[in-house]
């Protein structure tokens, strides 16, 4: 049997500088686990995103259907009616007929935005409103001749 005196100045056990240190590893996954909590319940608190679910062509102009209120900007440039929606959606474009002419209509994205543009041969004015219908949200543009 063998004693316990060092050998080669070294003991027979590691010393405590190249144990494994398992608090470091317990503190990283409770801060990973924690993360993870925090992002699963920030995910359930935030707010649906404002969808553009379908454009409907009218007499008077378009339907613009929603899930959410739409937040809206109009500005008139040049005779063309532009409307700003801050939501989501696909770009679209078509024609509706107005007092007997063609009117033209495009959807289009800006970065966070949607960007309704309608342009005629003669310059337009256009209003916009918006109501709760049935849990979604419709924005009637009314549109005429200046």
């Amino acid at each position: 049997m063998r004693g316990s005196k060092p050998e080669d100045g070294r003991h027979s056990t590691p010393d405590s500088g190249s144990r494994p240190r398992p608090w470091l590893q317990v503190i990283g996954s409770l801060a990973l686990f924690g993360f993870l909590i925090g992002l699963m319940i920030g995910r359930m608190f935030q707010p649906n995103p404002l969808w553009l679910a379908s454009v409907e062509v009218t007499e008077q102009g378009l339907q613009l259907w929603f899930n959410v209120e739409p937040k809206v900007r109009a500005d008139h440039i040049d005779g063309a009616f532009f409307l700003r929606v801050e939501s989501l959606g696909r770009e679209q474009q078509g024609q509706l007929h107005l007092q007997g002419k063609l009117v033209n209509w495009r959807v289009r994205r800006e970065e966070r935005e949607l960007l309704l543009r309608v342009v005629a041969a003669r310059p337009l004015r256009g209003e916009w409103r918006a109501e709760e219908l049935d849990g979604r949200w419709r924005l009637t543009v009314s549109l005429a001749y200046e």
